[in-house]
């Protein structure tokens, strides 16, 4: 209990629902169960606002005291880890149901795996307070630039924007995600100044 409170879970646990709710809510308003492509920003926005959340929750408020533990840390990071993403990977693939072909729950999983990735990695090379910025700046670049065919190299490197199939999206989405993972469990958050 006091890993979860010092981490920040229950808040963590609160706002995903919020990210959830907000989801869900513009899925609705966004029509997008007449048209499947309309639900891209909500497909491509949700899992970063997810992975900020998740992210933020890698921080370490007594870095000494985790450093002198006498039992390794990865297996707590790991557990952690994988618990928020399954959550909010699950929470966001209901906000977007129906048309699993286009962009719908699929997509959403992938899109959050891939998020998450990209966020603990970036953990644990920058900082948590700080992880969330390149997977910021790299899903808002894809966002404005990704071309509007699905397909070919476009499904590796701009993977957030393909529909829930595309096998290359996949593939760089679970790479992502398992680099980051293990980079993080290894290594834990790169300790910041205060």
């Amino acid at each position: 209990m006091l890993y979860a409170r010092s981490r920040g879970i229950p808040l963590a646990l609160a706002v995903l629902a919020a990210t959830a709710g907000l989801a869900v809510w513009a899925a609705y308003g966004l029509d997008a169960y007449i048209d499947p492509e309309r639900r891209v920003p909500v497909v491509a926005l949700a899992p970063l606002f997810a992975s900020a959340v998740i992210g933020t929750g890698f921080h370490q408020y007594a870095d000494e005291l985790d450093r002198t533990a006498v039992r390794p840390w990865w297996p707590r990071r790991l557990t952690h880890l994988l618990a928020l993403t399954a959550l909010a990977a699950a929470a966001l693939a209901l906000a977007v149901l129906g048309h699993a072909a286009e962009f719908g729950a699929p997509a959403m999983v992938r899109n959050t795996l891939g998020a998450v990735g990209i966020t603990a990695a970036s953990a644990a090379l920058i900082g948590a307070r700080l992880s969330w910025m390149p997977t910021f700046g790299y899903l808002s670049a894809v966002y404005l630039g990704a071309p509007r065919t699905h397909g070919g190299w476009s499904t590796v490197w701009a993977w957030p924007m393909q529909p829930g199939p595309q096998a290359g999206a996949w593939a760089t989405a679970a790479t992502a995600f398992v680099a980051g993972s293990a980079l993080y469990a290894w290594r834990g958050p790169r300790r910041e100044e205060p």
